[in-house]
């Protein structure tokens, strides 16, 4: 684990808070997947509808045109037979063409609608989460390096005084500033404490 990058709390309280909501935006992304994913089959049975008209008017539009062929050949007559027959041929190949244009649409529509449905409300949990954690982690990694440094003890308990809540200053001493000031071993030790806390470290 990097010094400057701290993903967990070292506080059991804060490390489980800090699991469930990481699980609990896992769980929010693979529920739109699969909201997404019921969006895209939905979509995807038009497209199967295209494929099919498609699939069917090519064959008829083959087995005319070979008809119109043979009709070709007949003598006299061939001519006459086989203009209908082309012309069903013709038309069957538009059935067809359009099918294919169905297919096409309905299955760019379906990742489309899919991804509308699914992308806005996963960002919108995952990206303020994961600012949050990202925020944390630097937080905590810096505030584990200052408490490694020389002298660093003293700069958090100043950090302390400066930040922390009056209330919890005063439960350590009744005056931390002096104690602080005068260097009081116990004071800025209980005070540096109190800021490793509030970063999530011991």
């Amino acid at each position: 684990m990097s010094a400057r990058f701290v993903p967990y709390a070292a506080t059991p309280g804060r490390a489980v808070v800090q699991v469930v909501a990481d699980l609990s935006v896992l769980l929010w992304i693979v529920l739109w997947y699969y909201v997404a994913q019921a969006v895209h089959t939905a979509l995807s049975a038009i497209a199967d509808v295209g494929a099919d008209v498609q699939g069917g008017a090519n064959g008829i539009s083959t087995n005319l045109n070979g008809a119109g062929q043979s009709a070709g050949d007949i003598p006299l007559a061939g001519d006459a037979l086989a203009k209908p027959l082309n012309a069903a041929a013709g038309a069957a190949q538009d059935i067809a063409n359009a099918g294919h244009g169905l297919d096409e649409k309905a299955t760019t529509l379906a990742i489309l609608l899919a991804l509308a449905v699914s992308v806005p409300p996963i960002l919108a949990l995952v990206v303020p989460w994961l600012l949050l954690r990202l925020r944390f982690a630097r937080r905590a990694g810096a505030t584990a390096d200052l408490a490694r440094s020389s002298g660093g003890q003293d700069l958090l308990a100043l950090r302390a005084l400066a930040n922390r809540p009056t209330t919890k200053l005063l439960k350590i001493t009744d005056d931390p500033l002096e104690g602080w000031r005068t260097g009081d071993p116990e004071v800025v030790a209980r005070l540096a404490a109190l800021e490793l806390r509030s970063a999530g470290l011991k």
